[in-house]
């Protein structure tokens, strides 16, 4: 049986630039960015966003898999940390800030999804990122740390209410007011 050809390098440079422009352009412009406007600020020709994204509902579809996979990547490797030593708690806490930054930036691409119709096909990249995250509770949980009744569900609602409209000093205010109905340790105010 053939391998499968490995992408040649100006592929997956002009894939990874289509990927950002589109996300910089549907955040400026919603789901009516053109095609033509996301190649031109991806600095690539009509016809090779094409190639790469036959329709616009594919291209959101990849922004937001591409999203999903980056959580789930930064799930793993809080989990990698935590088996290296790390403490489960600081890990999910940075864990929590990082997605609700992520999401903020990526908060118009997954309503353009919704908007256009696009079903991201990203159940692998979600199950990976749930597999850690319930891993990551667990360490918490045995360590004290964690309430012993959080579950993921819990940790997606939390995500699912996050400021990601607002700026960031009003995410990062969010992220300190939720972090005590998870952890057994009592809020401390700063000065």
């Amino acid at each position: 049986m053939p391998q499968p050809r490995t992408p040649r390098a100006d592929a997956v440079r002009n894939r990874t630039k289509i990927l950002s422009a589109a996300r910089e352009q549907i955040t400026a412009h919603g789901p009516e960015a053109g095609m033509d406007q996301i190649a031109a600020a991806a600095g690539v020709a009509v016809g090779t966003l094409y190639r790469h994204f036959p329709t616009k509902t594919d291209l959101v579809a990849a922004v937001v898999i591409e999203y999903v996979t980056h959580v789930a990547d930064d799930a793993e490797a809080a989990c990698a940390r935590v088996e290296s030593g790390a403490r489960a708690l600081d890990e999910i806490t940075g864990f929590l800030a990082g997605v609700v930054e992520l999401t903020a930036t990526n908060q118009a691409a997954k309503a353009a999804a919704q908007a256009l119709g696009a079903d991201p096909a990203a159940k692998a990249e979600e199950d990976r990122a749930t597999t850690a995250l319930a891993t990551l509770i667990e360490a918490g949980q045995a360590a004290g740390d964690i309430h012993p009744d959080v579950t993921v569900g819990d940790i997606y609602l939390l995500f699912s209410a996050a400021p990601t409209g607002q700026p960031h000093n009003a995410r990062a205010r969010w992220l300190t007011l939720v972090l005590p109905g998870l952890t057994t340790h009592a809020r401390t105010s700063k000065p």
